[in-house]
């Protein structure tokens, strides 16, 4: 099978659904250039600017429009360009994209999907760097995907433009130019459908977006030692839920780790659902490794020290 990178994969799904469906369109700042990480690269050379709407430095305008637009029976793409920059638009997905098929009784559709990126990494410190997937999975009527891999991103995204509801599809800086395998044929990945990215036996190991490799790396490490199994959830809402409990209630013990603040983060979520779910199947307790709670500092080495690395997971699962 051929590999491709992150970036191209993403561009790919967006082609062949801009193909496929003349109702979709594009919206925000930079995609007549291709997108601030080249996402969009040559789509508006091959769609036109009526089908890839470029915009001024206006969050709230560009998730509003696209709202209105998803209502009228459109499906727009519409861009963040920073998941911390979704602050400014929160009323727009918040209380409009997320409550108004609930409010009309399901007369009203809202097609929408709307990319951004998150996560630290660059240097790019506390407004640049956040991940802020929890404050949205906490909101009913969105949902969430945070792809890991090319294969998951092209499959994702392409489920989530068909979808009929809202869906923040959040992809991580540092992972646009890593490469994997990606089939020539179509295919989707379904919304809600998590996948085990390794077997194991003697731990269960719960992982998204970059933080899934930095655990492939941990177990790998601890491969003569502990027999880790790691799971991806791909998206948090729809959580599968099913799939970590069974694992949990085979390897008895269970971490969550995400690059998120740990406080308030997604992993408790998890651990709420297994503890509820799989109570008595655990060995020990259930952890958590998540980011430190201090806003993302802009020197490289405190940057790095802030979020879970491969040798701290190594010692988590260790004293898990």
């Amino acid at each position: 099978m051929r590999e491709i990178r992150y970036d191209q994969a993403l561009n790919e799904a967006i082609r062949e659904e801009m193909t496929r469906d003349e109702s979709i369109f594009l919206i925000g700042e930079d995609i007549a250039f291709g997108g601030i990480f080249g996402v969009y690269k040559d789509l508006v050379k091959e769609f036109g600017e009526k089908r890839a709407r470029q915009t001024p430095i206006a969050e709230s305008a560009i998730v509003g429009i696209s709202v209105g637009a998803a209502i009228t029976g459109l499906r727009p793409i519409a861009e963040i360009m920073y998941v911390d920059f979704a602050l400014l638009a929160m009323d727009q997905i918040v209380n409009q994209a997320a409550k108004l098929r609930f409010m009309s009784g399901g007369k009203i559709k809202i097609p929408l999907v709307i990319r951004t990126q998150g996560g630290s990494g660059t240097s790019e410190a506390a407004q640049h760097s956040q991940s802020l997937e929890a404050f949205f999975t906490h909101t009913p009527g969105l949902k969430v995907a945070m792809p890991s891999t090319p294969y998951d991103a092209k499959g994702l995204l392409k489920s989530s433009i068909r979808d009929d509801s809202p869906v923040i599809f959040i992809e991580h800086k540092l992972l646009y130019t890593r490469k994997g395998p990606v089939p020539d044929e179509e295919y989707l990945v379904p919304l809600g459908e998590a996948d085990v990215k390794r077997h194991g036996e003697d731990i269960t190991v719960v992982a998204y977006s970059l933080m899934l490799h930095k655990a492939l790396e941990a177990a790998q490490k601890l491969s003569n030692e502990v027999s880790v199994e790691v799971i991806d959830p791909r998206t948090l809402s729809p959580l599968d839920i099913d799939t970590i409990v069974g694992s949990v209630k085979r390897t008895g013990r269970l971490l969550v780790v995400h690059e998120a603040w740990t406080s308030g983060g997604f992993g408790a979520e998890i651990v709420r659902q297994v503890v509820e779910r799989a109570f008595d199947h655990l060995d020990s307790q259930p952890q958590v490794l998540g980011g430190v709670d201090v806003p993302a500092p802009f020197a490289k080495i405190l940057e790095t020290a802030s979020i879970p690395q491969t040798e701290d997971i190594v010692k988590a699962i260790l004293m898990s």
